[in-house]
């Protein structure tokens, strides 16, 4: 079995071809996906029928997971969380974001399995943000180096959003006092590529420190305008046990929320990071010990 490496666009994403993931990844292949993954930064792979645990241990290969504070688990295995959207449960994650910006060590990558799908619609679509800091002018860019942006849970999952209504008022009190605002820096150097890119989304992050609210507002609302760009994008449109596989340290991600009232299965393993940083500067505190 070889392994085939179709690229979609310039800017992001490709298919990886000739791979059976259910007969497991030795140390060799995960290597060799972790370089492509760094190269493409979100990878697809089709007719991939996993069982979560299998979907589980795929992740592992890749770091320690991330165990959601809202969505449900599932019970071969609880590291994993299900999106399950119909018309009795639609999405609210149908806006720009980075999974999972607001712990201080947010995500290295996710892993998402589809398991039923809409007769169609549903897609996703990823973008880039190493292109959409770069398309930036040079003095925006120096400018946004120096600058933390406020992340905040109770932004992505507030108390009478869709989410936290169906997890419950007990168990989102207790994420919302487990998960206090963190600050991140708003360009970030990749890890291991050494790449710059943008670190804010719309889903967690609520503002720039140090900035007057209006001054904020107006720097983030062009950000998040910014990098909607198509010229950034990959669209993906889903094919049963079809899996994705992103590096959340340099995407953005949009589920497309077109499809109610017809049901959406997906399952999603996420795999922890590191503290982000900008080359320039020590990586930013918790917000609570920065002010």
């Amino acid at each position: 079995m070889s392994m085939h490496v179709r690229q979609l666009t310039p800017a992001i994403g490709a298919v990886i071809e000739g791979i059976d993931l259910a007969q497991g990844v030795s140390a060799d292949l995960a290597a060799a996906l972790r370089q492509e993954l760094l190269k493409h930064q979100v990878l697809f792979f089709e007719d991939q029928d996993l069982t979560p645990v299998q979907h589980r241990d795929f992740a592992a290969r890749f770091g320690a997971l991330h165990t959601h504070p809202l969505y449900p688990g599932v019970p071969d295995a609880p590291e994993l969380f299900t999106l399950d959207n119909h018309a009795g449960n639609p999405t609210d994650n149908d806006a720009w974001h980075t999974d999972v910006t607001f712990i201080e060590t947010p995500p290295m990558g996710s892993i998402l399995h589809a398991r039923l799908l809409p007769p169609n619609g549903g897609d996703t679509i990823w973008a880039n943000m190493k292109a959409a800091y770069e398309a930036l002018s040079p003095t925006l860019r120096g400018f946004l180096e120096s600058l933390d942006a406020v992340h905040d849970f109770a932004r992505g999952f507030p108390q009478r959003g869709i989410v936290a209504n169906a997890a419950g008022a007990d168990k989102h009190a207790k994420a919302l006092a487990e998960h206090p605002p963190v600050l991140h820096p708003v360009v970030r150097t990749h890890p291991e590529t050494g790449e710059d890119a943008l670190f804010v989304n719309f889903g967690f992050t609520e503002r720039i420190k140090g900035l007057r609210r209006k001054e904020s507002d107006a720097i983030l609302n062009m950000l998040f305008e910014h990098v909607t760009r198509p010229e950034f994008q990959v669209r993906w449109r889903w094919t049963p046990n079809a899996l994705a596989f992103w590096d959340n340290r340099i995407t953005q991600h949009y589920a497309v929320n077109d499809y109610l009232p017809n049901r959406r299965v997906m399952i999603r393993a996420t795999i922890l990071g590191e503290r982000p940083y900008h080359r320039s500067r020590k990586p930013a505190a918790a917000l609570a010990a920065a002010e």
